[in-house]
């Protein structure tokens, strides 16, 4: 079995590392510096042209795409119960792995990259400003989605089990530090993502990569 991952630290790919770690299996996490623009050198694009993270190679086979590397992950270590396995609870746990891809982390996108939108200065303040506040009020239902787990009587986000919910669900809060959000004002999240951090592989993982995990400043 080989298996690659691409990370870069703090970004979404954390997800998959997290559960690369957490499955005990070999893996070779394969840092990319994005500041230094190593996404878009020859050598990567000929693994992704699309030149984002992650990247898991298993076996000589490139998957991309967070949400179809943690179903992948989910099949591929079973015995890990990274998502549920009742058909439902299953399908509710991907509706929210696919809302924190498709509409948080795209939020935090419009804030921290907002050239990536218009090359417009006024509108980029225009842009970064706006996403400041819907993402604090994503957080918020976030904190709910957290609040109604916990209600149900689950450990973590999808059950039981750690798995790619808790892992993102600690990646956006982080991000929602550098954005503005006092984590203190979020308290029922931010016990659970302190919890997440505590986790025997997430603590490794935060180790390689090197994160803080409170990035907020008054």
């Amino acid at each position: 079995m080989s298996l690659t991952l691409y990370y870069a630290p703090g970004a979404c790919s954390f997800v998959p590392h997290v559960l690369l770690q957490a499955s005990g299996a070999a893996f070779e996490p394969h840092l990319l510096k994005l500041h230094k623009g190593e996404q878009r050198e020859a050598a990567y694009l000929a693994i992704n042209p699309r030149g984002q993270v992650p990247v898991l190679v298993d076996n000589g086979t490139t998957i991309t795409q967070i949400v179809a590397i943690c179903l992948h992950l989910d099949a591929r270590f079973p015995e890990c119960h990274f998502l549920p396995t009742d058909p439902l609870a299953r399908a509710k746990a991907i509706e929210t792995l696919a809302w924190m891809n498709n509409t948080v982390h795209p939020t935090f996108t419009h804030y921290f990259m907002p050239n990536k939108f218009t090359d417009q200065p006024e509108a980029q303040a225009v842009l970064k400003s706006y996403a400041a506040v819907q993402y604090r009020q994503l957080m918020g239902e976030l904190q709910q989605l957290v609040q109604t787990a916990t209600q149900a009587g689950q450990t973590w986000l999808s059950g039981s089990r750690l798995g790619p919910l808790d892992a993102y669900a600690l990646t956006l809060l982080r991000w929602g530090t550098m954005a503005g959000v006092n984590p203190d004002e979020l308290p029922v999240l931010w016990s659970h993502v302190q919890r997440v951090a505590e986790d025997a592989a997430v603590k490794t993982v935060m180790e390689r990569e090197r994160l803080v995990l409170n990035l907020y400043k008054a």
